[in-house]
Parts: structure tokens; C-alpha cells; sequence
């Protein structure tokens, strides 16, 4: 009877969610679980159906669990719900502090976490013992006792995989002994830091159209520290990104250069650096750009800043994505919000493929400079229009031989193939004849080819040149 009790119970508390959790899918499967054990059984035929309904709702319940992240602690699971649960509440809390949320939505919170604390303290291992019971009286040994062996197996809960350091700190505050409710203004100060949902775990997105920020779950963890030469370029773009998120005036940066200069990485690198202060990625691919105003909506209901990255931007003729992205940087009705600003790079100056052909011819020319009639340049004109709208242009140019030398040595020493002090000279003379044949026999001098280079070397099998 107890064991009936408690499961009604916490039927209710499932029940009396308004806010957190209801359409999570481990406490659907949990409440139908529930509703399962509640039922009175029939007689016959429908007994046996009955009985069958449990287990498969029992079954569900283990399957939500062990094909998810949160391991198979049931308490820690619920915990770790609450904590990364996207819902009005979090949202609100992301953008103002505690004391200033509305009275409702602070009580409706409040309910909320009451009902999930008590969720996640149900003891999930009796009801599997109390179920296996039933089949027991029912001359059903065999499944009672695989059921018994998986209840017993919950007993010994595993952590959690792969979250954040922040979330594994935060996730201390709900332990066993600790209200939750009382943790409530700390889990709004929380948010106002990380975030709410998906941008408090991760800070690498991707669109993925139709409203969806997409997280990168293994996203490239480069820091600047990885990196020597192009000091210049980087200060200019981690100056800009430091007052972006201050909230003071920030330009959208233009990355423009050789193939392999780094420009990608730098501004994944500055990211990386400001990841903790709610700086967060989203990578926007050229053929989405069109979808820019329902991204714009979207970020600017949110507190953390964006950083929204286009790579390897060009067009081949100018259209509707081009223009579209001249409008959000400068000149269209509705102007981007002040948490957003683009970074993008590219290997062409103008970003357009330029032709002869929109060039004006040399009477046109200076006809328009006698008269002042620029109509000849209008085709220029719109090409360079969507460069200019980019506050600052950083320039990546390919390194010179000792500049690419002393990129490929500073890898190896991060890579510890030489040393940063006490190299033998005739291995450093060995390790710079071969970086310099590697990049007259691949893809020039540039950083990415110092990587390439020290990748080969690492593996330590020869040269293709042997």
C-alpha cells in the first residue's frame, strides 16, 4: 500500500508541473510507468495485458534511461533536467535578476522545483521490486526476477557524461540533503551567467533551419595560446570581441587572406577565451543566409552575445543572400540586436567573384570622372558595398619563410617533438630543410601547412621526398 501511495503521489507532482520538464521524455515515460502501476487489474485475459502494460512501460523507463547522457542515476537524472530545462522560467531569469521576476512566475518556479525535488527522491529500485512481486503472484518467476536484477542494478548509479564543468558545479547544489526550492535564486544567478537550456551547456551552434540552433557537442577547442605570428590580427579581433561583450560600440570583422592563414581558427580561438563571460558561436552557412531575420529574432530574445560566423564567405554574382547580409550589416529597416555581431571570413577582398566585364570601359571611365556620372561604376559600386559594410577589415597575409619556420617549430614544441631550449642544431637544421621541401611539395607557406607538416613529422615514418 505504501508503495501504491507514493506512486500516486508522485503521479500528482508529475501532474502539477507547469513550467519545468513536462515533455521531457524521461518523465513521460515515468508518468505513464506510474499510471500503469495505478491501474486496477482486471480479471483473466486482461490481467495478463495489464501486467504486460508494466512492463513495457517499465522497460521504456530503463531504455530512456541508458540511451541517455545522465547515466542511471534516476535522482541525478531528474537534477540534471531541471538544471538544463529551456521553459518561460529560465528564459525570464537569463535576462533579469532574481528579485525582479514577476511574483507568479517565481511561485509557479517555486512549485515546480517542489514537485521535481520529490520526483527525483522516489525510489525507483522499490517500485521495480514491487512490480516483480506482482509477476511473482502471478506464477511469472522468470520475468519477476529479471525485473528484480534491473532494479538492483539502479542501486548503483553511474555519473554523468559529458557536461560541462560549469553544469558539474552547479549540479552539487541539488544534492540529496539541499531544498531545491531554496536554490532557486542561485540557479536564476546561474542562468544570467551560462544561460538557459542548450546555450548553458554548450557554446558552439550551428543553424540547422526551422527555428533550431544546433550545438556542437565536440566543438574545436583551440586557444590562442596555440598560436605564434598573426600577433597583430588577433589583438585587433579579441579587442573587439572584449568590447563586444562589455556592451560597449563593436564592429562586424571581415577576415580577409591567403588560404591556411588561421582566420577560421582565431576566431574560434577568441571564442574559446570568453566562453565562461556568455559569449557564444553560431556558425551560419552561406546557402542559410537567407533565413538571417528568423536568426536575428531568435538571438535577440535571449541575454547571452553572439558572435555569428560565416567562413569562407563569397559570392559568385551578387543575390538574395548577399543582399540580405548587406541589409543586416547596415542599411535595411530592421537593424541586428545589440547582443549580435558578424564575424566572417574570406579569401576574396570584395567577397564577389569579380569579372572584366563589370569593370566600365576606359572612355566610360574617364567620362565619369570628367562629368562626375558614376553610373558606369554602379557594378563595382555593388560589389564592394556588402566589404564596406564590415567595420573592420583584419588582414591575413602568407608568411614569409622565417615567419612559416617559426610557426612550425613553435607547433613541434607544443607537440613536444623539439624542445623549446636545447634542440640539437643539426636536429633543428633537419626539421627545417624537411618543413621547407613540405611546403614546396604540398600547399605553400602558411599556417595550416606548418600544422600538416608537423602532423607528418609526429608520425615519424619518413618523408615522401625519401
Amino acid at each position: 500500500m505504501k508503495r501504491i501511495e507514493s506512486s500516486a503521489a508522485a503521479l500528482a507532482d508529475i501532474t502539477g508541473l507547469t513550467l519545468f520538464c513536462r515533455d521531457k521524455p524521461l518523465i513521460r515515460v515515468f508518468k505513464n510507468l506510474l499510471e500503469r502501476v495505478l491501474e486496477k487489474p482486471s480479471v483473466g485475459a486482461d490481467e495478463l495485458r495489464y501486467r504486460l502494460s508494466i512492463v513495457e512501460a517499465w522497460t521504456s523507463l530503463l531504455r530512456t534511461m541508458i540511451q541517455s547522457e545522465y547515466g542511471d542515476s534516476f535522482y541525478t537524472a531528474v537534477a540534471f533536467l531541471t538544471l538544463t530545462d529551456d521553459n518561460v522560467f529560465t528564459h525570464r531569469a537569463e535576462a533579469q535578476e532574481w528579485d525582479s521576476l514577476s511574483p507568479l512566475l517565481a511561485a509557479l518556479a517555486k512549485n515546480d522545483i517542489a514537485c521535481l525535488e520529490r520526483i527525483a527522491q522516489f525510489d525507483i529500485t522499490s517500485l521495480g521490486f514491487y512490480i516483480a512481486e506482482q509477476f511473482h503472484q502471478a506464477g511469472l518467476d522468470y520475468l519477476a526476477a529479471t525485473i528484480e536484477a534491473e532494479a538492483r542494478s539502479l542501486l548503483a548509479a553511474k555519473s554523468l557524461q559529458n557536461i560541462s564543468e560549469e553544469v558539474w558545479n552547479f549540479l552539487s547544489i541539488l544534492h540529496e540533503n539541499h531544498d531545491w526550492v531554496a536554490a532557486l535564486p542561485e540557479f536564476a544567478a546561474y542562468l544570467r551567467i551560462h544561460g538557459a537550456g542548450e546555450l548553458g551547456r554548450y557554446h558552439s551552434f550551428r543553424w540547422a533551419g526551422t527555428n533550431f540552433l544546433k550545438p556542437v557537442r565536440n566543438p574545436d577547442t583551440v586557444r590562442v595560446a596555440d598560436f605564434t605570428g598573426y600577433e597583430d590580427q588577433r589583438q585587433v579581433v579579441n579587442a573587439n570581441t572584449l568590447r563586444f561583450l562589455e556592451g560597449k560600440p563593436a564592429n562586424n570583422l571581415l577576415l580577409y587572406g591567403d588560404r591556411g592563414t588561421g582566420k577560421s581558427a582565431t576566431v574560434k580561438a577568441v571564442c574559446n577565451e570568453y566562453a565562461r563571460q556568455g559569449l557564444r558561436l553560431l556558425e551560419v552557412a552561406k546557402r542559410d543566409l537567407l533565413e538571417l531575420p528568423t536568426i536575428l529574432n531568435i538571438l535577440a530574445s535571449r541575454s547571452l552575445r553572439f558572435i555569428i560566423f560565416i567562413d569562407d564567405l563569397s559570392f559568385e554574382s551578387v543575390d538574395d543572400s548577399f543582399t540580405t547580409l548587406k541589409m543586416l550589416l547596415e542599411g535595411g529597416i530592421e537593424t541586428k540586436s545589440s547582443n549580435v555581431v558578424v564575424y566572417a571570413t574570406s579569401n576574396r577582398r570584395h567577397l564577389v567573384k569579380e569579372r572584366l566585364t563589370d569593370r566600365p570601359s576606359t572612355a566610360a571611365a574617364a567620362d565619369a570622372m570628367i562629368t562626375g556620372d558614376m553610373r558606369a561604376f554602379d557594378s563595382m559600386q555593388e560589389q564592394f558595398s556588402l566589404a564596406d559594410r564590415f567595420g573592420l577589415t583584419v588582414v591575413f597575409t602568407t608568411p614569409n619563410q622565417d615567419e612559416f619556420l617559426r610557426i612550425a617549430e613553435y607547433i613541434a614544441v607544443q607537440r613536444g617533438i623539439l624542445k623549446a631550449s636545447g634542440t640539437s642544431e643539426e636536429t633543428l637544421k633537419r626539421f627545417r630543410e624537411n618543413a621547407l621541401r613540405w611546403e614546396r611539395w604540398f600547399n605553400g607557406r602558411s599556417p595550416r601547412t606548418a600544422v600538416q607538416f608537423v602532423d607528418w613529422f609526429t608520425g615519424g615514418d619518413g618523408f615522401p621526398w625519401e
